[in-house]
């Protein structure tokens, strides 16, 4: 039988998400309420400015005073699509003290603070759930923390910004330089007035964070995650992995040490084979690889962004609260038993693509070889091309690390037959 009095949900946020979220919730009343088993009534809507015009929003809902809303005390659920750390957190911890349950989309917060947020939840007897925070659509977050939590995550590699994959895309396909496929990505809304975020890598490495927190059971933050971003992948860049069959994706990899005792997050450009799948993800999508111990490769595939792919996470997230509320019952929460360290990424160990810009002259492939066997580097392939006193050296090395490869490219800089170091990329999905 059907609970009548309706759960009260306030939204907090009403822009391309929110908005989304307060559509849907209004012409899916019935089919939502079918679901939870109780109605689910939109109580307010908490805006930075109430006088923008909201199509499709009731005006009656909206209210500048975000603080009132959550401290009604009527209030079963609060949604968060605000983003950012402030006020946001403020706001959260609020709704937590006066009995709400809490569904979010902010990665950069959970990414930072999530282990004080869950903390709180969790003396409060509330939900904090977040699907979301990461791959927008694509269900991910839960099939970590609940689906797979009789397993053994060891990896997690994947495509997690879709506007980063969109200009990376273009880059592939037709040849355009960063600064184009960024103007392209901008005209059709893909990146931000200001891509900063995106472009430098700061919106997947917060994804990163959550991934591996949830899946290695322990604490990371955005602060643990090694981070490059896209900015300095050149034409030339795209071109040569294309020589070597691969296509240049920035990756957000989070690793479980071999031995158990440490964990690594990282974002950064990467070559990957064409024959990989994530090779295959185009435009804005994004896609996600979980490896388990049991359960084996898992591919996570969907788009990534967007008010209604996003909106989609956040209500499922709705109808789980929901359906704990009537219950009496909380989902998971913070699962961080084994407390496992953090890698620096100096001792990260990978493949690398090493271009470097030489002198044409007899004796230079033998000195350059000799740097890379002095620091422990072992090549794989080299490439060689030259012309008129001017020549191009493609190494791509074996797998070593990040600070043997850095004294390496330290020592090739000192030597007078290298005019420059071109470029250095990662190697990755052998």
């Amino acid at each position: 039988m059907m609970r009548t009095r309706p759960l009260k949900v306030a939204l907090l946020g009403c822009g391309v998400v929110g908005s989304e979220v307060a559509r849907i919730m209004t012409t899916d009343a019935a089919d939502l309420a079918a679901r939870i088993g109780a109605p689910v009534e939109l109580a307010g809507i908490a805006v930075r400015r109430a006088g923008r015009p909201r199509p499709g929003v009731p005006e009656h809902l909206l209210t500048t005073d975000a603080e009132a809303l959550v401290q009604r005390g009527d209030i079963d659920v609060v949604i968060e699509v605000v983003g950012g750390i402030e006020p946001s957190k403020h706001l959260i911890l609020s709704a937590f003290e006066h009995g709400a349950s809490v569904v979010s989309a902010n990665k950069a917060l959970l990414a930072k603070d999530g282990a004080e947020l869950h903390a709180a939840a969790a003396a409060a007897g509330v939900d904090l759930y977040y699907e979301a925070a990461v791959a927008g659509a694509i269900p991910l977050i839960r099939p970590l923390r609940e689906s797979l939590a009789g397993d053994r995550v060891n990896r997690v590699l994947g495509i997690v910004n879709g506007t980063t994959n969109f200009i990376l895309d273009k880059m592939d396909t037709t040849g355009a330089g960063y600064s184009e496929a960024l103007e392209e990505a901008t005209a059709l809304g893909y990146a931000e007035a200001d891509p900063t975020a995106d472009v430098e890598g700061f919106d997947a490495a917060a994804k990163a964070a959550i991934l591996a927190g949830i899946a290695f059971h322990t604490k990371v933050t955005a602060a643990d995650v090694y981070r490059e971003g896209l900015t300095e992948v050149t034409a030339a860049d795209i071109a040569s992995a294309k020589q070597m069959g691969c296509v240049v994706k920035l990756l957000a990899i989070c690793e479980r040490a071999r031995d158990g005792a440490s964990v690594t997050a990282r974002v950064h450009p990467a070559m990957i084979p064409l024959s990989h799948p994530l090779a295959s993800v185009r435009e804005a999508y994004n896609a996600v690889f979980v490896e388990a111990e049991a359960a084996g490769r898992l591919m996570f595939y969907g788009p990534g962004a967007g008010g209604a792919p996003t909106a989609s996470a956040v209500l499922g997230d709705l109808v789980a609260v929901c359906r704990n509320k009537l219950g009496g019952a909380t989902g998971p929460g913070d699962s961080v038993y084994t407390q496992l360290p953090a890698k620096p990424m100096d001792e990260v160990v990978t493949r690398y693509h090493v271009s470097l810009d030489v002198d044409d002259r007899a004796g230079v492939l033998a000195q350059v070889a000799s740097v890379f066997a002095e620091h422990g580097v072992s090549i794989d392939t080299v490439r060689q091309q030259g012309r008129d006193g001017d020549a191009s050296l493609v190494v791509v090395t074996h797998r070593a690390t990040d600070a043997a490869l850095s004294a390496t490219v330290d020592k090739l800089r000192a030597l007078d037959s290298v005019r420059d170091v071109a470029s250095i990329m990662r190697v990755e999905g052998e």
